[in-house]
């Protein structure tokens, strides 16, 4: 395998917040810690390692004990959960929805982007230790985005009707759909190595956090990985303060409105939030549902029911059961904060963007805001795409491009003749400034045609240029048609193939050599993307 890398604000993939952000715009520094650096890094260490509580790190051990229970935890988790808890160690974060069989392979890219950063912190401040966490969004009660993955352009998909949190739906029903998959694989060893994983996960499983957790842990327990469910009494407990202040106060909402506003004011009036806060960002957990919680003037109600919970009886249910009350999009990164010894957050661009908004929350809740930190993302070309691209003389940059443009670009390039027809303007320009001198010697109204005319055959060239290019499209269909064909494979449907593609697509031919490599290759804090020639 071989690694290139070009910047992320080459390659046309990422929003114009996310950009400036990775330009560290003067006008977006208000709003987030600051660059992600290995200085900056070691300076968040500091802050929470004299701000995180010993009791919440004691929960927080016992936790992730309670929650390994059964499961073989190997040398490299069982090490990082012994160092979790010296008040030397420190967490990076990354977090994902339970999506099947992980869903498009960006979800194994922050995970390695992850254990990679934590490997360089501990390289450059060994008087710290860093474990990497993947964070299991367990809550979240969108199903139809977790339900598929696509294997080699086929679609596998989980057709079930459960309306809770996805982390409590029983994976009983998975083994027909997953039996069709296994087929698919072959049988080379990689192929039977994920079967076996496979089986010991979504089969023996009861539900989809169990499931996707025995996943996860078979892929990267030898590199040390710690999966948590945040879904859990004990650690729900310590965020009973803040679940209290967003019923009586709405925090959040207003908190995260005013930063919404400076947004706009400092950095852009166009700006458009990732995410607008709700009047109160919690669900109430109950009878395996998620209800959105709505304040109203008698006490607080829930969508599709007409029961009303008084103040004073809803301050009751957080005292007694705070695992009930589950933080949106916009308090779990709080919980997550409040809950962990973390100095950084790997992810996505939306994941930033949203981020973005909640630094003025933090500061209200005196919890230190996370350095934010744009995960890895790579293309990964099979040997036989790699000829193609060499035998087509592209580069690393047109791959990048969007497919017309890409098309145009090749034509121009591949022609025997000059698509180019500007050098017949130049000679029209000669011939008009010739007419213009008889402007003077006779009426004005000479002048009006003069220009028209001029306009009319400048348009003209220009219309001929494109049928000339036009044309030879037709000509070199045949090379067209190649292109396009790679173009598809490599970003199917226009998209990132790491948005559409399930790493096992590429798992069975490499195994464990894959995470291997992109962590030797992956360098989280260099705002690079990856193209492997694999």
């Amino acid at each position: 395998m071989k690694a290139n890398h070009i910047p992320f604000l080459e390659t046309g993939f990422f929003s114009a917040l996310v950009c400036d952000y990775l330009k560290d715009e003067e006008q977006l520094r208000p709003f987030h810690t600051g660059v992600p650096s290995f200085d900056s890094l070691f300076k968040q260490a500091q802050v929470k390692e004299k701000n995180f509580p010993a009791t919440i790190r004691k929960t927080l051990c016992a936790s992730f004990r309670e929650q390994y229970k059964g499961l073989e935890m190997g040398t490299a988790v069982t090490k990082n959960l012994e160092f979790l808890a010296d008040t030397k160690t420190l967490t990076v974060t990354t977090g994902h929805q339970l999506c099947l069989m992980t869903g498009p392979i960006f979800f194994i890219y922050k995970i390695i982007s992850t254990l990679k950063l934590c490997r360089q912190l501990k390289d450059k401040f060994p008087g710290y230790n860093f474990v990497p966490i993947y964070w299991m969004a367990s809550e979240d009660h969108d199903f139809e985005e977790i339900s598929d993955f696509v294997f080699r352009g086929k679609k596998f998909k989980w057709n079930n009707n459960f309306g809770g949190a996805v982390g409590k739906i029983p994976t009983s029903g998975l083994k027909p759909l997953l039996s069709l998959f296994t087929q698919e694989l072959g049988d080379h060893v990689n192929a039977e190595a994920l079967k076996k994983i496979i089986s010991d996960s979504y089969e023996k499983a009861t539900d989809l956090s169990e499931a996707t957790r025995i996943f996860v842990h078979s892929l990267f327990k030898a590199y040390g990985l710690l999966i948590l469910n945040g879904d859990h009494p004990a650690l729900k407990k310590h965020f009973t303060p803040y679940i209290k202040e967003e019923l009586e106060h709405q925090a959040c909402e207003k908190n995260v409105s005013g930063q919404i506003k400076e947004l706009k004011k400092t950095y852009n009036p166009q700006y458009k939030p990732q995410v607008n806060p709700r009047d109160v960002n919690l669900f109430l957990l109950e009878e395996g549902q998620r209800h959105r919680l709505i304040k109203g003037e008698n006490g607080f109600t829930w969508e599709g029911n007409d029961r009303v919970l008084s103040s004073e009886k809803i301050s009751k249910w957080v005292a007694a059961s705070p695992e009930k009350f589950s933080p949106n999009v916009l308090m779990r990164p709080l919980y997550q904060e409040v809950i962990l010894p973390n100095i950084a957050f790997i992810g996505g661009g939306t994941e930033i963007a949203y981020w973005l908004e909640l630094k003025s929350h933090f500061e209200h809740n005196k919890i230190p805001f996370p350095l934010l930190i744009l995960r890895n993302s790579a293309l990964l070309i099979n040997p036989k795409n790699a000829r193609k691209l060499e035998q087509l003389d592209l580069t690393l940059k047109d791959l990048f491009l969007n497919r017309n443009s890409l098309i145009n670009k090749k034509v121009r390039q591949i022609s025997n003749i000059d698509l180019d027809l500007s050098h017949f303007k130049k000679i029209l320009t000669t011939q008009f400034d010739a007419l213009g001198a008889l402007v003077d010697q006779t009426d004005r109204s000479f002048e009006g045609a003069v220009k028209a005319q001029k306009a009319k055959q400048f348009k003209g060239i220009e219309l001929l240029e494109k049928r000339l290019l036009k044309a030879q499209k037709v000509k070199l269909k045949d090379q067209i048609e190649r292109l396009v064909i790679l173009h598809e494979q490599i970003f199917p449907g226009g998209n990132l193939q790491e948005r559409v593609d399930n790493f096992s697509e590429y798992y069975i031919d490499h195994g464990s050599d894959l995470f291997d490599f992109l962590i030797k290759n992956f360098r989280p804090l260099s705002k690079e993307f990856s193209i492997i020639e694999s």
